[in-house]
């Protein structure tokens, strides 16, 4: 079972940290070893999600898209979705249905934020991005069908932010050295 402490003495200057082996100081909570592989995993899995959905509609891996459907064949990866929206705001996704433009920000999006999650690195801007991808896509859903609140595209979007605030990337991924980067340096919200 992961530990999570408080940090109520400063650390020693001599290094001594005997009494916390298996523990790392992030943003003043201590993470066991285990608690940030499970987050790593998590961050990785996240981000399988998304460069698969990506590959599959551009491809037609034979998934959720066809070949004869896949985005290279002159399919387009938003019409199907978008042009069945129903519901509270279904006109409004509907007339998006078929648009060059979204097509090209919805596969960039699904594109950049796996590539960000998997890697660790930019977590900030593919939490946004993903946040802003799950809103529009439970906009879309509304009504909903199981809960009246809540759905997987809340969950998602919720765990994106935590991916991005734990600073997953540093465990299994470029997070140590993408933050030491000189532009991240300069521009902290890239991290």
């Amino acid at each position: 079972m992961a530990v999570i402490q408080r940090r109520t003495t400063p650390l020693s200057p001599t290094g001594d940290h005997d009494h916390l082996r298996g523990v790392e100081h992030t943003n003043n909570i201590w993470l066991s070893l285990a608690a940030r592989r499970v987050m790593a995993v998590l961050r990785i899995a996240f981000g399988f999600t998304f460069l698969w959905a990506f590959l599959d509609k551009t491809f037609g891996l034979g998934f959720a898209t066809p070949t004869d459907r896949a985005w290279i064949n002159g399919g387009d990866p938003t019409a199907g979705y978008l042009s069945n929206a129903e519901g509270t705001f279904g006109a409004t996704f509907q007339s998006l249905a078929g648009q060059a433009w979204v097509t090209w920000l919805f596969m960039a999006g699904l594109l950049g934020i796996g590539v960000a999650l998997l890697a660790g690195a930019g977590l900030r801007i593919a939490a946004v991005s993903g946040v802003l991808l799950y809103g529009l896509m439970y906009l879309a859903a509304l009504p909903l069908e199981n809960n009246p609140v809540i759905d997987d595209h809340v969950i998602g979007a919720i765990v994106l932010v935590f991916l991005a605030l734990a600073h997953t990337g540093d465990t299994w991924g470029l997070g140590n050295w993408w933050k030491n980067t000189e532009v991240v340096r300069r521009v902290p919200a890239l991290r």
